[in-house]
């Protein structure tokens, strides 16, 4: 396969000299490209094609076969158009581990610090500011809520979180100062109380 991929590349190069026109330098190339077919088929004398239809229909040991180039092959996939193998102990990734409830709770504490800047521009009536804060960071905070809360007690205090955030962002959009900022101060209670429970 080397070979014939220099001697293409050599052949390309040779057809592009000062003394062939332009016709006989693609037909070099052109001849160089057919010398290649044969090496990229790689079929071997007297076995017949294989083909696999998604590994429901055909042979398996086709080298298409479940997209599977670079994936430990020792382990049986999700599915056939997934790379990665089943959910089970082994797996890297554990929904209980220290390290992932750690990264959702500094979420968490961040987005204490983000809702404490808010009452400052409604006091100001930088309506965009107030909704631009909400949009930058806290789309983390409702996965990172979702993902820590657990119980019922739990989902309700997240519940009654949401709905004070959300009662900041209208407020702010229909430029209410006094509701904006009672429903910021609201979402600073609902978020202590919701990480009291976490």
């Amino acid at each position: 396969m080397k070979v014939a991929l220099a001697l293409s590349f050599v052949a390309s190069a040779a057809a592009f000299s000062q003394e062939t026109g332009r016709r006989e330098a693609f037909a070099g190339i052109a001849a160089a490209g057919a010398a290649l077919v044969p090496a990229v088929a790689n079929a071997a004398a007297g076995e017949s094609p294989r083909f696999s239809v998604f590994g429901l229909v055909g042979d398996g040991s086709s080298y298409s076969e479940g997209a599977a180039y670079g994936t430990d092959q020792s382990k049986p996939l999700y599915s056939p158009y997934s790379v990665y193998g089943d959910a089970g102990p082994e797996s890297l990734y554990k929904k209980e581990a220290a390290d992932y409830i750690a990264r959702k709770k500094a979420i968490l504490a961040e987005t204490k610090v983000r809702i404490s800047k808010l009452p400052a521009y409604a006091e100001k009536k930088k309506w965009f500011e107030v909704t631009d804060e909400l949009s930058r960071y806290m789309y983390e905070t409702r996965g990172a809520v979702k993902y820590l809360a657990t119980s019922v007690e739990q989902k309700e205090a997240a519940t009654e979180f949401f709905r004070a955030i959300e009662e900041v962002a209208n407020a702010a959009r229909l430029k209410r100062q006094d509701a904006c900022l009672a429903a910021i101060d609201k979402s600073k209670k609902t978020l202590d109380a919701l990480v009291a429970k976490l």
